[in-house]
């Protein structure tokens, strides 16, 4: 189990050495962890409703929303449940650090106040602390918070994995696309 900020727990959900693990868990539509509805961690067909989530063994590449080879995130912070900068789909990752989001100060603010505070630096779990124009992959869940309560950062799309296509609507998702120049918006 992770936070944003990459905190980690063991498989019984307690936080290790001192670590946190606040923030909320969320797992596919249908309560299982891998989404697919048939318990079957290996099927990768999903329905009409919703694309397949690949598992960790799956020797495709991970793809992003545009149905692309998934793009970085970031590397200066280190993102990515994986810390290799990228937001892939990774079944033992329940908080579904999948969406690459470029930080407002205000989503920070959001954040904060929802007990996720991923401003302060963190060195005991490599967490520089994020400041607005940081690309950071975010808990999928924590996004869609931040949307309905109007203050939801742009989205890289390229850097975006598909899975979040079963609770985002692509739309959705385009109105808060990422453009190159954007920076006015976030401070």
């Amino acid at each position: 189990m992770s936070d944003e900020s990459g905190e980690r727990a063991d498989r019984d959900g307690n936080a290790r050495s001192g670590e946190s693990n606040g923030e909320t868990e969320t797992t596919g539509t249908n309560g299982n962890e891998n989404g697919n509805g048939n318990g079957n961690e290996n099927d990768t067909s999903g329905t009409d409703d919703e694309p397949p989530i690949r598992n960790e063994r799956d020797d495709r590449g991970d793809r992003n929303v545009y149905g692309t080879e998934l793009q970085p995130c970031s590397t200066d912070p280190m993102t990515g449940y994986l810390r290799d900068g990228c937001c892939r789909r990774v079944e033992s990752d329940r908080g579904r650090h999948e969406i690459c989001a470029v930080m407002t100060a205000e989503f920070l603010e959001f954040s904060r106040a929802q007990g996720n505070d991923l401003v302060s630096s963190k060195p005991e779990f490599d967490f520089p602390g994020l400041e607005p124009g940081d690309r950071w992959c975010l808990c999928l869940g924590r996004w869609i918070e931040a949307e309905e309560a109007g203050c939801a950062p742009p989205v890289v799309l390229e850097a975006t994995h598909e899975a979040v296509l079963r609770d985002v609507e692509p739309d959705l998702l385009r109105e808060y696309e990422y453009e190159p120049g954007d920076n006015d918006e976030l401070e």
